[in-house]
């Protein structure tokens, strides 16, 4: 069994720096295009559809991915991975294309070095930097997205933003981070499993996406697909239960009753967390008309709940070794903001749905850095890039399917609502039937060259719609909170190892008992 050296205060921070850096790229890199994709999609020319799909197939990529540098992560140098990542998120960045497998890897590997660095008990003492560059880099990056769509460079300059960062933290990492690396002999990666895997969760998030646009929800083509992508799914599963340690999900990870529940947190979170993050923006500038710009401004409250929950339960955690009750209280709060959210429409207050935003941010920020926590704090260092990495993982699936079904939902409820307040204005008189058909075809149409009554009819149609789907949310957040109340708190230990601490308080006590007895006699 590999023995981790705990490193000192300096040594973490001078990793952590570049760790940090990285993260800020990954995340800038995506709420910087989700803030410039209205304009995107407009330009374009593009349907509700493609506007969901640009964000699934990054959400995809990372889907795909993340197990596998998971697994990595337990075999080869840590180091190494996190730069190799960044190599192919600069790439990505350039060609426009591949950037969800760069950033699958950076968020994935950030996660699991921190668990390699840092005991799970000492770690809220750092999670302050995590949750500040988490809450920094969601906060810039729509404002920097709004600003460079509205600049000369327009959006296309979105995907270069963060080439400047990604190369400095390549250069640090370099130099600052060092980390001892696992031996073994044999080493294999299932594939065939992976392949399996990604092959089902992308026909079911196919289907979920074009049902009830390209083909009805009941359908000869809705029976094979979701059909198809169950049985793919079973294989993976047979493939991965016979793959033993080989397995890029490792089954008998699902033995603990921890990360089991934690994981099932993770899907339904991710659905809830993607909801707030996407269509919240695309709300701000269809159905407010607000620029790209104004609409990041907008993000600002919730930010700031995410960023405060996130500091202060990290730094109360490690004081008092009590992490379930920050996961109820931010998984109730996520709860909470969905139903409000679902009450929302083209004519609420914007300071009402700041207000809802903050709640959903206070949620996000206590579940989401915690729910890992959980989990790393029940294995060894051996699997602690498997385990993290199936959090992710499944987080991600969440927010791909979530975004997908959700995205779904809305297309066809604002075309629902489009189509009958165009009639209603056609009959009146109010418009010809003409320009009606500037609001056909289900597409997502430049309001500003629209008459004003029929922008006013697509605006109120996307402000109901957009509500309308946190109705969808709640469940799947109910759900989560559930999940986090059946999970068994477990003292956080001290040590980098499972092996290195003792496994009950009775044995700490007995430890103890045992030196206060030595010392005296």
């Amino acid at each position: 069994m590999q023995q981790t050296k705990q490193m000192s205060h300096k040594e973490i921070l001078e990793a952590l720096s570049g760790l940090l850096i990285a993260m800020f790229v990954a995340i800038l890199s995506s709420t910087v295009v989700t803030n410039a994709l209205p304009r995107i999609v407009a330009d374009l020319h593009g349907t509700q559809t493609g506007y969901t799909w640009v964000l699934v197939a990054t959400m995809l990529a990372m889907t795909a991915t993340t197990p596998i540098w998971g697994k990595l992560a337990d075999l080869f140098s840590k180091k190494l991975l996190v730069q190799t990542s960044l190599v192919v998120y600069v790439t990505g960045s350039a060609l426009a294309g591949i950037t969800g497998i760069g950033v699958g890897g950076v968020m994935a590997l950030i996660q699991i070095i921190i668990g390699s660095m840092v005991s799970p008990r000492e770690r809220g003492r750092y999670s302050g930097y995590i949750g500040a560059t988490f809450g920094l880099a969601t906060l810039i990056g729509p404002l920097v997205g709004g600003l460079i769509v509205d600049s000369p460079m327009g959006w296309r300059g979105c995907f270069y933003v963060g080439l400047p960062f990604a190369i400095v933290s390549f250069i640090v990492l370099q130099l600052k981070l060092d980390l001892p690396t696992v031996k073994r002999d044999n080493v294999k990666i299932d594939y065939l499993g992976a392949t399996f895997l990604m092959g089902g969760v992308s026909l079911l998030l196919i289907w979920v996406s074009l049902a009830g646009d390209k083909f009805d929800w009941l359908s000869g083509t809705t029976a094979l697909m979701v059909g198809g992508g169950i049985l793919v799914l079973a294989i993976a599963v047979w493939i991965e239960s016979r793959a033993a340690e080989h397995a890029i999900i490792p089954l008998n990870l699902f033995k603990d009753r921890t990360i089991t529940l934690s994981v099932i947190a993770s899907i339904f979170v991710g659905v809830t967390m993607l909801a707030g993050t996407t269509f919240l923006s695309e709300y701000f500038q269809t159905s407010r008309g607000m620029s790209p710009t104004h609409a990041g401004l907008m993000s600002l409250t919730m930010v700031i709940g995410l960023m405060g929950t996130s500091i202060v339960s990290g730094r109360m955690i490690s004081a008092t070794g009590k992490w379930k009750v920050w996961l109820v209280a931010g998984m109730a709060a996520v709860v909470l903001s969905a139903v409000l959210l679902a009450t929302i429409d083209g004519t609420t207050s914007l300071w009402v749905v700041g207000a809802f935003m903050f709640i959903l941010g206070l949620g996000l920020g206590a579940t989401q850095q915690n729910l890992v926590l959980a989990v790393q704090n029940n294995v060894d260092q051996a699997n602690i890039g498997a385990a993290s990495s199936v959090v992710a993982f499944f987080r991600t699936l969440g927010g791909a399917i979530g975004v997908s079904a959700l995205g779904a939902v809305l297309s066809h409820r604002t075309a629902q609502h489009v189509t009958e307040g165009v009639g209603a204005l056609v009959k009146s008189g109010d418009v010809t039937a003409q320009q009606a058909q500037s609001l056909g075809g289900g597409g997502i149409p430049d309001l500003s060259t629209l008459p004003a009554s029929l922008a006013h009819v697509f605006e109120t149609a996307f402000g109901e719609a957009t509500g309308h789907i946190f109705i969808y949310a709640i469940p799947c957040a109910v759900i989560a909170l559930l999940a986090v109340v059946l999970i068994k708190e477990n003292r956080l230990r001290t040590t980098l190892d499972t092996l290195e601490a003792p496994e009950t308080e009775m044995e700490l006590a007995a430890e103890l008992e045992i030196a206060e007895l030595g010392g005296k006699k």
